[in-house]
């Protein structure tokens, strides 16, 4: 089982407990960061020591810049003394880069399409829609197409033989099977074809094959129908009626990114406000300011032009609010912490202190007792 079918078997049995896909991505999110949750503690602890550094780290930086090679030297040295991982918080975005990926593509495959993609969620229409795409109904029995129209199939398809049915056949490269026959004619049928060599048979059922039903989707509308590939010479054929795809635009998605716009936005802000110190660099602190404006601008225009589904969408959004709860209660966890360890060594002091006025004392009474 591979990752992407991994993935829709997860929000599929999380769907069929909560009656919602929507209500499974969200679900889904939460789990994965809850996971997650350790390694953001120690993310913004890193943070907050980097920012308590940050002065001794820029004296380094400043008394040895001429001698690059020392001046890391001295760095690593400095790290290793006070216990600290300039890398510890890139670990949880990594991670998530490849969930997000993963999730990515099972909102797009066919196997979703098929299942869940026609289902909505509080405002969202369908989870599978990204702000602008072609319209087209699934399992209608034709295809909308446009002149880019490009085809995959399913992982697997029902092949009738001579005596036999055989479920689930696994098709080889799916993304590349399904091959258009002549040029495309808006409102005339489109000629499909699949090599033999596709199906994972052995060569004496090959022989045997007569048609193959499988899914068949449209890349560029994400319109999926069942299609009956029949047997042509060595390869297996199909003609499916179509009609001209037509543009539009999902409103529903767009407010999505715009949500995903805001809550990126406070994140950013809360972020910046747990890591604010005294201490903190004021060239570092405009960086971070200018970085907090920006990176949500240039995330949402980089969602306007790659098509993301709303879904994934959802994902990102719900993992915004979470990261901003996480980030407060992370924040007067560590403020405890760091008040706790500051009375703790005020309590020291005051021991060692008051052991300094003792010694003193009995020194100054052992003086006056030899002088009497």
């Amino acid at each position: 089982m591979d990752f992407v079918t991994l993935t829709i078997e997860i929000l599929n049995k999380f769907a069929k407990i909560f009656g919602s896909y929507g209500i499974a991505i969200i679900f889904f999110t939460i789990v994965i960061r809850m996971l997650l949750w350790p390694l953001n503690v120690s993310q913004q602890r890193s943070m907050k020591n980097m920012q308590n550094l940050s002065p001794k780290m820029k004296m380094i930086q400043e008394k040895y810049k001429n001698n690059p090679q020392l001046m890391q030297q001295k760095m690593m040295e400095f790290y290793k003394e006070h216990n600290f991982n300039p890398t510890a918080g890139c670990l949880p975005m990594l991670i998530q880069i490849p969930v997000f990926i993963m999730l990515y593509s099972a909102l797009m495959s066919p196997q979703f399409i098929n299942m869940a993609g026609n289902t909505h969620f509080l405002f969202i229409n369908r989870l599978d829609s990204t702000i602008k795409s072609n319209a087209g109904v699934s399992l209608d029995g034709k295809f909308s197409l446009s002149k880019n129209a490009q085809f995959q199939s399913g992982k697997s398809a029902k092949v009738y033989l001579d005596n036999t049915v055989l479920d689930n056949v696994k098709i080889e490269k799916p993304q590349k099977a399904i091959v258009i026959q002549g040029e495309i004619t808006q409102n005339e049928p489109v000629d499909l074809k699949i090599s033999l060599d596709n199906l994972n048979l052995k060569f004496e059922q090959l022989n045997k094959v007569q048609k193959a039903e499988m899914s068949v989707m449209n890349i560029m509308t994400k319109e999926t129908e069942n299609i009956t590939f029949n047997r042509n010479g060595d390869i297996l054929t199909a003609s499916v009626p179509t009609i001209p795809a037509k543009d539009s635009v999902h409103f529903d998605v767009i407010l999505l990114v715009a949500l995903f716009g805001i809550t990126i936005w406070i994140s950013q802000k809360v972020m910046m406000a747990t890591t604010k110190s005294k201490n903190q660099d004021p060239q570092q602190a405009a960086i971070q300011k200018s970085m907090g404006t920006i990176m949500p601008v240039m995330i949402i225009l980089t969602f306007v032009f790659i098509p993301i589904p709303a879904g994934a969408l959802l994902y990102l959004v719900t993992s915004n609010i979470f990261q901003i709860i996480q980030t407060v209660i992370i924040n007067k966890r560590l403020e405890i912490e760091e008040k706790n360890e500051n009375n703790n060594k005020l309590a020291d002091e005051n021991v060692v202190d008051a052991k300094v006025i003792n010694a003193e004392v009995i020194d100054k009474k052992d003086n006056d007792d030899k002088k009497a």
